[in-house]
């Protein structure tokens, strides 16, 4: 194999597998995509990432508003509650009660990972 094709074979190696890494600067959803089509993310695991508010814990119920610069959406954790202006980066499935005419009843974000 020439130097240049193993070089380009290396750089396509490296892109796959960065491409599934979580911590990289891209691949996130914004929160208005979520809002504004519910039906297209029910059940499917996305990205987030914005400024942390309102946390609360009740009876092992754990949720915070998370916001970013196109919306906010409610995110339930089993983890930690992130402080209030806290920048956080997460992965997590969208879940809705119902989704009635295309607006969404009870939309949230089950967090499964915390990535910052």
């Amino acid at each position: 194999m020439r130097a240049g094709a193993r070089g380009a074979a290396l750089a396509f190696a490296c892109a796959i597998a960065l491409a599934g890494c979580d911590y990289l600067p891209f691949g996130y959803t914004s929160i208005k995509e979520i809002t504004e089509a519910p039906a297209r993310f029910k059940g499917k695991e996305i990205k987030l990432k914005g400024k942390a508010e309102g946390a609360t814990s009740l009876l092992g119920f754990r949720a915070f508003l998370l916001r970013d610069d196109t919306g906010e959406i409610m995110v339930v954790t089993t983890g930690e509650l992130p402080a209030s202006g806290a920048s956080v980066a997460l992965k997590g499935t969208v879940k809705s009660a119902m989704i009635i005419g295309g607006s969404s009843v009870g939309l949230r974000v089950e967090e499964t990972k915390r990535l910052r």
